[in-house]
């Protein structure tokens, strides 16, 4: 197996850890579920799982290191995955090794009960997952992976009940944190998100009678679904035969939907709580051209994602929009093992500047975020040595001050810039000539919230840059972590 290395430019954004996709309906459900999880494949790029049933061949499982397209459009993979259901997963790896026992973490995974099968795929994080291992391995689970999700499978075969989505019910009502969870038995699909709705995850149609579930909208365009809801927060579905059956689980809880999503993780073509992901972008921009104004020449987008923000930025403002950076769209993951020289190049093989653009100009860049900064000093030395004259970075969110503990990979909190210094502080060691992040209550704004952020109960969850946890991350408190005073009263 070759060994794929982490890119200098991605390796300073915030990263969702999977995406999830199930098909229940359709002749050779498995093809549906591989393009769903191709538009999915921002949210997890380290490996893809399917887990497919035909009544004749029983389960089958098809699970590959590598982008979808690479392994799953493979004709002779995809005829191991036969039948009318089937779910899948896209994963980026936050621990381990890419080795070759690395594969058991690469999910759907399954678990075998007495009233049949049951395979379950799970996009965010279980806050108490440590906790909960170490409890059902006392009692004689044997795990078979590294990750927080298995723990659901053990949860449910501990469970008396006498139906898979009930025991599912059981499980799903001892885990903490964050969970949007598709799993199929032998004949039923089934979605279910967790009491504060934090990861995403919305139901199409396909035909008649057949139905899909996706982490995000841009899943059910691909293949063609149509568009009907949104699982709710704390709702399970259980679709079989073309019904489907709606539970609420658990006790009722004010949604936290993860702002991020908005800012970064999402595609921009995907529909979230109703609002265009897009025009959500666009206005972030605008907000932050209202907050955060200065007189320049050019507006250019960090691509890719900071471009919707560059383009609402440069509408508000008035001051032209153009491409200063361009993206090599063929990167790929990187290469394999590359030379200690092409890797000192950094985020030129991903970056480079127009230079024709970009020289003699006073430039506004629009990021999304800066996290550890080293990129944004990186960005800023390309475009000084393109003949900028100033630059000016504008983030298309607030500082990133925390981790985040419900599906997101983070450093820890010492490695976060805006952890360790204030606005003016980070400005000088970036080394531009002003940086401005948009306010809390301007990226509310944006998200659809005329009055900004309620304080007192905030509509999102924006731990990362407030602070402020939904739901305690007992096992990060177990070993040391320390919340925000108001918080830890509370």
């Amino acid at each position: 197996m070759p060994r794929f290395l982490s890119h200098p430019f991605d390796d300073d954004k915030l990263k969702e850890e999977c995406g999830v996709f199930g098909v229940i309906g359709p002749a050779e459900a498995a093809n549906f579920v591989a393009l769903g999880l191709h538009a999915l494949q921002h949210r997890g790029q380290e490996a893809a799982g399917i887990v497919a049933y035909d009544p004749q061949s029983g389960f089958n499982d098809a699970r590959r290191f590598g982008y979808v397209r690479d392994n799953f459009t493979k004709a002779g993979l995809m005829q191991t995955l036969p039948g009318q259901l089937a779910i899948g997963h896209v994963r980026y790896s936050t621990a381990g090794s890419k080795g070759a026992t690395a594969i058991r973490d690469v999910q759907p995974f399954f678990g075998e009960f007495s009233m049949g099968g049951c395979a379950i795929a799970h996009n965010g994080n279980l806050t108490n997952a440590a906790q909960l291992r170490r409890e059902l391995i006392e009692r004689g689970s044997i795990f078979q992976s590294s990750s927080d999700s298995e723990c659901i499978i053990h949860l449910m075969a501990r469970s008396i009940q006498k139906s898979i989505p009930e025991r599912m019910k059981d499980a799903l009502r001892l885990v903490e944190g964050a969970f949007s969870v598709i799993a199929m038995t032998r004949s039923k699909l089934i979605g279910v998100r967790d009491p504060l709705g934090v990861r995403p995850l919305v139901l199409g149609r396909i035909g008649e009678e057949g139905y899909a579930l996706s982490s995000e909208t841009c899943g059910l365009d691909i293949i063609g679904a149509e568009f009907v809801r949104e699982i709710e927060p704390g709702e399970m579905v259980v679709i079989d035969h073309g019904r489907i059956e709606s539970s609420r689980p658990f006790a009722p809880a004010k949604p936290r939907f993860c702002i991020f999503e908005h800012v970064y993780f999402s595609r921009p073509d995907s529909i979230l709580g109703g609002r265009s992901v897009y025009q959500t972008r666009h206005q972030i921009g605008v907000e932050l051209a209202r907050e955060a104004p200065v007189e320049a020449d050019l507006v250019c987008p960090v691509p890719d994602s900071g471009t919707p923000a560059a383009i609402g930025y440069a509408a508000e403002s008035g001051i032209p929009f153009g491409m200063g950076i361009i993206r090599n769209q063929y990167m790929g993951r990187t290469f394999i093992e590359p030379t200690e020289q092409i890797r000192n190049m950094g985020v030129r093989l991903k970056l480079n500047v127009n230079r024709a653009l970009i020289r003699g100009k006073r430039v506004v860049l629009v990021d999304d975020s800066v996290v550890r900064g080293t990129t944004s000093r990186k960005i800023k030395d390309m475009i000084l040595d393109a003949g900028a004259q100033e630059v000016h970075f504008r983030i298309a969110s607030p500082p990133t001050a925390w981790p985040c503990f419900y599906g997101v990979d983070t450093p820890e909190r010492d490695k976060l810039l805006a952890a360790t210094m204030n606005e003016e502080e980070m400005r000088e060691w970036i080394g531009v000539d002003s940086l401005r992040f948009v306010s809390l209550d301007g990226l509310y704004r944006a998200a659809g919230e005329a009055r900004g952020r309620d304080r007192t109960c905030p509509q999102y969850c924006d731990a990362c840059f407030s602070g402020d946890y939904p739901v305690a991350p007992s096992d990060q408190i177990a070993r040391g972590f320390t919340m925000k005073a108001a918080e830890a009263a509370e």
